[in-house]
Formats: C-alpha cells, sequence, structure tokens
C-alpha cells in the first residue's frame, strides 16, 4: 500500500487517511488502488461495519493529482480511480467522510456516495472538470442536479463556482457542518452510534437508501468514457499546460 494511504481496521471501523498534506492530498492512480484494496477487503470482513475516510492535515483533498493524470491517464475502465468508485458504489457498509479545508473535484463527488459527512465550517467544495476540458465524473452529472436543481448544478459545473460548507449542507451533500476543529471529533461519534446499531438492519437500511445503484453505475461508466476521451484530448493538454506554467488556458489553439 502507498505511503500515502493509511489504512487501520479497528473495533468494526475501517478507517482510512489521504496522508500527503504537502500536495493537499492530491491523489494518484496508486492511492486510487490503495483505497479500492482497502474497501474491498473491508467487504469480506464481517466485523468491520463502518468505513471513515478523511485526510490529513486540515484538507480532506484537492482531487485528481495532475501530474500523474498527465503522466499515467486512465485508459479504461479497470484503472484504478474506477476501481475506487466502484468499491465505495457498491460497499455494504456505512461510509462516513470527515471533510476539512479542501474538496475539490473527486472529493466533492465522492462525498455524493458517502451515507453521512461531517464537514469544517470553512471548507470549500469545487468541481472544476469543465475547466481542465473534462466532464463530471463518479455520478455527478446526475446527483448534484437532483441535490440542488439543474440551474444551481449548471453555476457548478459549467461555471465551476465553488461553494462553501454552510451551502452544501442547505444543498445536502453535507450531514452537519461543525467548527473545523470540532470534525473528526463528530465523525468518530457518527461511528460510535453506527456501531452500536443493529449491524443487519443497518446494513438494509443502507441499501433501501440508494435503490438506483445499478442504474447509477451505468452512469459512472458512461461518464468515464467521456473522462478517459478528454484525457487524450487537446482541451485537457492545454489546460494542464496552462497549469503547469502557471498562465491562464487559451482554448482556442484546443484543435
Amino acid at each position: 500500500m502507498t505511503d500515502y494511504i493509511r489504512s487501520t481496521r479497528k473495533d468494526g471501523l475501517l478507517e482510512i487517511v489521504i496522508d500527503r498534506p504537502e500536495r493537499r492530498n492530491a491523489i494518484t492512480g496508486e492511492m486510487y488502488g490503495a483505497m479500492a484494496d482497502a474497501i474491498r477487503a473491508a467487504e469480506d470482513d464481517g466485523d468491520i461495519r463502518v468505513i471513515l475516510l478523511r485526510g490529513e492535515g486540515g484538507v480532506f483533498t484537492a482531487g485528481n493529482d495532475l501530474d500523474d493524470f498527465v503522466s499515467n491517464p486512465p485508459d479504461g475502465l479497470d484503472q484504478p480511480v474506477f476501481a475506487f468508485m466502484r468499491s465505495v458504489l457498491t460497499s455494504s457498509k456505512v461510509v462516513v467522510a470527515a471533510v476539512s479545508g479542501l474538496a475539490i473535484g473527486i472529493g466533492t463527488t465522492l462525498l455524493l456516495h458517502c451515507d453521512l459527512v461531517v464537514a469544517g465550517r470553512s471548507t470549500r467544495f469545487k468541481a472544476p472538470f469543465v475547466d481542465l476540458g473534462l466532464v463530471p465524473e463518479f455520478g455527478s452529472s446526475r446527483l448534484l442536479p437532483q441535490a440542488m436543481g439543474r440551474r444551481r448544478a449548471a453555476r457548478h459545473l459549467l461555471l465551476s463556482e465553488e461553494f462553501d460548507a454552510p451551502a452544501a449542507e442547505v444543498f445536502g451533500i453535507v450531514s452537519q457542518v461543525v467548527d473545523d476543529d470540532q470534525v473528526l471529533e463528530t465523525a468518530h461519534k457518527y461511528v460510535r452510534t453506527l456501531l452500536a446499531k443493529p449491524p443487519a438492519a443497518l446494513a438494509r437500511t443502507k441499501k433501501m437508501l440508494a435503490p438506483d445503484a445499478d442504474e447509477l453505475a451505468e452512469l459512472i461508466k458512461y461518464e468515464a468514457g467521456f473522462l478517459v476521451e478528454g484525457l487524450k484530448g487537446p482541451e485537457f493538454a492545454e489546460a494542464a499546460d496552462a497549469f503547469f506554467n502557471k498562465r491562464k488556458p487559451d482554448f482556442s489553439k484546443a484543435k
């Protein structure tokens, strides 16, 4: 397992920590693979009933590591990023996220698949896929409009506008907003409460809350096809070059 992902199992809980604060917890393919492996292993462990996802260093995640995306772009649905998406979507365990600082890209879309989300008051959320010449992923092209309405979702998916934690709570993306220094404590309270519940009833109720999981899995595949295509395209190349060279992208060049 990569050093940037810490995974521990104890007393019914699998805790996964993204530990790369020097890069704002940006996620590489190897890191996605490590998280997917941990979640799949937990699926086969009857003692594990809850999964907690969090980031180290006061940041949840800045999303995909752009260096890694350029060097090792996922070229099919068998790649680690999509394996991670499938592992979260199909997990029978209750998934709790403790979110602080930044939740960018998949840092936002991942939360749409978590059962409970605690966010710090100063957390900022953003889905800048279009800015990178890409499309929304992880089912967000449907789930964000469902959560906040099509017009508001367009502000965040087409204009790439940022939103804050109180707005995320109103939209239903976040379960509870707390002071920044209370995020992890509150998430662990959720975990303790969940672990005291009857496990079979808990698992069945989680499944009932997502009756369209199979349909959503097909949508995620559909989005993934466009993502893979976009990563090979001139718009992503221009966006990445502009990012690395700290300049404004000129998409008139992307032909």
